[in-house]
């Protein structure tokens, strides 16, 4: 029997791409699970906002928002799913009633922006530490030499303290 280590490793890689193949639809499934179950006004309300006061609708109070619910309501009771539900809000009011925004364009911005900022500001924080740290320890040389009190300060000192002796 002769040993081939390339066939050894065909037969493990064939192993593992019929594996993944047979997995592949399986995560698809379970990816769309979610959406496809029945959904609740609640969950809608954290994902959508009124178009008019710019606010979720869960927090919204005005005469639109109310609407936006009541509407949002019918399509629960008609057993839509999210998506569906998301759809026909964008349909009935815009992409400005969605909570989060659209994968590409100028939304894409609500995501990356606060991310550039806060890598931008830990690095201002940690080069300011760094100068700090290299500048206080050059310091040392510049503090003024501290002296003790002279002999006079001293006999003027115990003087004083023999007056209030108890």
């Amino acid at each position: 029997m002769t040993f081939a280590p390339h066939g050894g490793r065909l037969t493990i890689l064939a192993v593992l791409v019929a594996l993944f193949a047979l997995l592949l639809p399986t995560a698809s499934a379970a990816a769309e699970a979610p959406s496809s179950l029945r959904t609740t006004l609640n969950e809608i309300e954290e994902e959508v906002m009124c178009p008019v006061c710019g606010t979720l609708l869960g927090l919204a109070e005005s005469p639109q928002a109310t609407r936006e619910k009541a509407f949002v309501e019918k399509l629960v009771r008609e057993g839509k799913t999210k998506n569906e539900i998301k759809d026909d809000l964008v349909a009935q009011y815009g992409n400005a009633v969605l909570a989060e925004p659209t994968g590409g364009g100028f939304s894409i911005s609500a995501y990356v922006v606060p991310i550039v900022a806060f890598i931008v500001a830990a690095i201002l924080l940690a080069a300011a530490v760094w100068k700090w740290r290299r500048s206080a320890g050059s310091r040392d040389d510049r503090l003024p030499s501290v002296e003790g009190p002279s002999d006079e300060d001293r006999r003027r000192l115990d003087e004083d303290l023999g007056r209030y002796d108890l």
